[in-house]
């Protein structure tokens, strides 16, 4: 299906409104431009899913110096159109930031977890689990893994979140305004756990290297000497051993994230805020997101829990089947394994995640996500 840019849009007001960036947020030019270039024409291309991935891997693979069609123009050079795409190539950069970044910050937090998972009769807590592992490996084993999980995250970051706003924005049009706002939940279900199939594809290779530096002291040193290392054992499939409990981790972590998050936003300006969204300076609504997206976080965690031992445990072992690690592990262990340290984890970097996104796409001109819709006053 193509998707051809249009000014006017059927999605419902209430998925954006486009009055807080006309009420005076704005970004600095510069720091933006040594990050960016600008794109080379005004009108956006039509795009369809494929086109749009095509742009995300693209961009990997664009030498140092040249400007890559990847990037999107700051505010103060070009207004970008809501739904074009100039918008959801910036969407897809917010993404590709804020999950990339968190994910390589909480790097400690995660192998500390990963270990819990896989050996809990050597790593029994989290305090303990820190301090057994400086003391054997020093505190650079904390960081074991970074580069694996900051690339793999950012191209899943870059997918999920555009592809998300993308499927949004599709799925919305196909069921047309007043039954977009009327199940508008279902069309953030539907929209995250579409974009997430995409993004989990582009994030396993990275994934199963991660899991197998964390957890396998001496087996590498990170993703370049790792994943030869892991494709020689395993073969090219080993990488993607992981891909089926991968989904199962992250398609209702993804759909938990976008719909509670959409719908706390919601409540908060509906509930909680005196004014409307557009009334709201950008500071306060950034803040709207950290806490909208802390609270998401903590949903995520507990709902995906279970897959993330998966994950782990196959990762590790390398003839391991599904079946296998459920009946070592067992159902308790399953759910609770490593449990109070992922909900730490997850809230705080899901937080900060939709706190950067938010803070690039008010950065480049373009509203925070969600709000409350504004019903136009009656004459």
């Amino acid at each position: 299906m193509v998707f051809a840019e249009k000014r006017t849009s059927m999605v419902p007001e209430f998925l954006y409104s486009t009055k807080t960036a006309r009420s005076g947020i704005s970004a600095p030019k510069s720091l933006f431009q040594a990050l960016t270039a600008e794109a080379s024409s005004n009108a956006a291309p039509a795009y369809t899913a494929s086109s749009l991935f095509k742009q995300v891997a693209g961009a990997a693979r664009t030498p140092a110096g040249v400007a890559s069609p990847f990037m999107v123009p700051s505010a103060s050079e070009r207004k970008i159109v809501m739904f074009s795409g100039e918008y959801y190539r910036a969407c897809a950069v917010g993404g590709m930031l804020c999950c990339g970044l968190t994910h390589m910050g909480v790097t400690p937090i995660d192998v500390v977890k990963c270990n819990m998972q896989i050996a809990p009769e050597k790593y029994k807590s989290i305090s303990g689990g820190f301090s057994l592992i400086v003391k054997e490996h020093g505190v650079v084993g904390l960081f074991r893994g970074w580069v694996p999980t900051l690339l793999g995250y950012s191209v899943q970051g870059a997918c999920k979140y555009g592809f998300y706003e993308y499927f949004k924005k599709t799925y919305s049009d196909m069921a047309g305004p007043e039954n977009a706002k009327k199940y508008k939940t279902v069309i953030y279900l539907a929209g995250s756990a579409s974009a997430e199939v995409i993004a989990d594809v582009g994030l396993c290779a990275f994934e199963a290297v991660k899991v197998r530096v964390q957890t396998n002291p001496g087996f590498a040193k990170g993703l370049s000497d790792g994943m030869p290392k892991l494709i020689a054992s395993d073969g090219v499939k080993g990488l993607f051993k992981g891909l089926v409990p991968l989904w199962g981790r992250q398609i209702p972590y993804t759909m938990m994230k976008f719909a509670t998050f959409e719908s706390t936003v919601e409540a908060i300006y509906k509930y909680a805020v005196p004014v409307p969204k557009s009334e709201v300076s950008s500071s306060s609504q950034l803040g709207i997101s950290f806490t909208a997206g802390y609270i998401a976080g903590v949903a995520c965690a507990i709902i995906s829990h279970p897959a993330d031992n998966l994950v782990s445990f196959l990762n590790k072992s390398k003839d391991a089947t599904v079946k296998q690690a459920i009946d070592q592990m067992g159902l308790k262990a399953l759910f609770t394994r490593g449990l109070p340290l992922r909900i730490i984890m997850i809230g705080t970097l899901t937080g900060a995640q939709w706190g950067i996104y938010d803070s690039f796409k008010v950065f480049v001109g373009l509203p925070t996500t969600g709000g409350v819709v504004e019903e136009p006053k009656k004459e």
